[in-house]
């Protein structure tokens, strides 16, 4: 059996894998395990009773974190000149169309986040095998393709999330960061559990949400009662 590094130590006084903890408590612990020198991410995981092989049990949509993110999303905006200084005032990074396709054409992905516009989709479709595998094609389902370009921005700057669920079935989203404080990250939390609990696909039985567990970067877990959070 591998030996327990000083910090693994600490974090296994501190909480007991095998248990399952409240989303308040949970929001604490994520705090007080984690280790790093940098304020890492907070994320949940939402293991669903879904098929994602089937279509008609893709879970995916999006969520407005109350607190954020707490990361700075840079945002490229592909649309028509008539839009650019809209995107520009709402935040955006950068902005521009048939320049940027080029540079995402030679391999430059450099965004966490594309929008765009129904107007020149056909356009963007070329570059999707560069855009998909990275998670960066725009959806409309999505809201980052769409005509109001400075909204799109606002929100996306502002905190909104889209999330979907893996081959595996489990959603996997960064709600925060451990500089947070427990309150910003239960509510966050609770925010994005609650969207995916209203989502459940007509065709899936049984139990919907298996598993619920708060984790940082690197840091283990941990398990959250389901019966902690109401209206689950």
């Amino acid at each position: 059996m591998a030996k327990l590094t000083k910090n693994q130590k600490l974090a296994a006084e501190k909480y007991d894998k095998t248990q399952s903890y409240g989303i308040e408590e949970a929001a604490k612990l994520v705090k007080e395990i984690t280790t790093t020198k940098f304020d890492a991410s907070v994320d949940v995981d939402i293991r669903l009773g879904v098929d994602p092989r089937k279509a008609d049990q893709m879970v995916r949509g999006v969520v407005a974190l109350p607190h954020g993110t707490g990361k700075d999303v840079r945002v490229l905006v592909l649309c028509t000149p008539d839009k650019e200084q809209e995107a520009k005032d709402a935040g955006a990074d950068h902005v521009g169309l048939d320049d940027y396709i080029k540079k995402i054409e030679g391999g430059w992905t450099d965004i966490d986040v594309i929008i765009t516009m129904p107007t020149v989709m056909a356009k963007v479709g070329r570059i999707g095998r560069v855009l998909g595998p990275r998670g960066l094609m725009p959806n409309p389902k999505s809201g980052t393709v769409t005509l109001d370009v400075a909204k799109a921005v606002k929100e996306v700057k502002s905190g909104k999330i889209d999330f979907k669920v893996d081959k595996f079935g489990i959603i996997h989203a960064g709600i925060g960061k451990v500089s947070f404080t427990p309150q910003m990250i239960k509510e966050n939390a609770l925010e994005l559990i609650h969207t995916v609990s209203k989502l459940k696909p007509a065709s899936a039985k049984g139990t919907y949400m298996k598993g619920i567990s708060l984790s940082s970067t690197m840091s283990p877990g941990i398990t959250v009662d389901k019966g902690s959070i109401t209206g689950l």
